[in-house]
């Protein structure tokens, strides 16, 4: 694959972008510690977008700006400048994780620039186990020497079933890069205080976000063993918006990977009724 373009944001960070295709704009945005390669699976599935997708700053090809940098405001902040960038005036969001929070963040503050939203195993009830989870990799390396050996132990993640080797080999390579010294990630490993400093401030009610998605096209992917999305909060959300259409994915926890056979139906479908 050739190597992703550059933009610079509005304080002069390069933030690493790909633009390919045409059609109707679809922006995927990855995940708190991931990079635009989380989508190349989906990719094979899509018909014809234009299709959008970035490293957050401090992440993949990006520049490394600092703990205080990596938040979903200023990566909303980020996301607008991209389509400023390259001329979108409004896009259909994919937004996985993280990448879902961000795109809420857009479709209640910058409504006239987003189409439509679909939420990959998020929304705005974060279950604290899911946090934890999270808390206890973010920002550090991975133990062990190889990439193999890590997709050895990514393969035993609780919750995800039936998933072969090569993707988890896939994976690993998505989340370390090997070195002399031993696996690294590739992101600043800043973020994890970026990180702590939310998981340990007060509670944040993101409902208000949700609620103002009112009237935008709306759909949900969830994990059905996600520790991160609970069917509690799925049903929560559906309560308020009885049009958001909503997939589950057996055997993934958080969080699919978006190739899944109801993963593809949902995103499809949804295209073409944006279309």
């Amino acid at each position: 694959m050739t190597k992703p373009l550059h933009f610079s944001a509005a304080d002069g960070a390069l933030l690493a972008y790909r633009d390919t295709g045409t059609g109707l704009p679809l922006l995927c945005l990855p995940g708190l510690t991931r990079s635009m390669a989380d989508f190349d699976y989906l990719v094979p599935h899509l018909p014809p977008v234009r299709l959008i997708r970035m490293d957050y700053r401090g992440r993949g090809a990006s520049n490394w700006t600092g703990a205080e940098s990596y938040t979903v405001a200023q990566e909303a902040k980020d996301a607008l400048a991209l389509l400023d960038h390259l001329g979108v005036g409004k896009a259909a969001i994919l937004g996985t994780s993280r990448g879902g929070l961000i795109g809420m963040v857009l479709g209640a503050t910058a409504r006239d620039r987003v189409l439509g939203l679909i939420l990959n195993d998020v929304g705005p009830e974060i279950a604290r186990d899911g946090l934890t989870r999270i808390f206890d990799y973010v920002g550090r390396n991975p133990a062990g020497r190889t990439i193999q050996g890590y997709a050895e132990r990514l393969s035993r993640t609780p919750g995800f079933e039936g998933v072969p080797m090569t993707r988890w080999l896939e994976e690993a390579q998505k989340l370390a890069v090997e070195t002399p010294e031993g696996l690294r990630i590739p992101y600043d490993p800043a973020l994890r205080d970026s990180f702590l400093a939310a998981f340990d401030g007060p509670p944040v009610d993101l409902w208000p976000l949700f609620d103002a998605l009112a009237g935008l096209p709306l759909a949900l992917i969830r994990g059905a063993n996600s520790d991160l999305l609970t069917r509690d909060s799925v049903a929560k959300m559906r309560a308020r918006r009885p049009d958001m259409a909503v997939a589950e994915v057996p055997g993934r926890a958080h969080i699919p990977f978006l190739d899944e056979p109801e993963s593809v139906a949902l995103i499809l479908d949804f295209l073409k009724r944006l279309a």
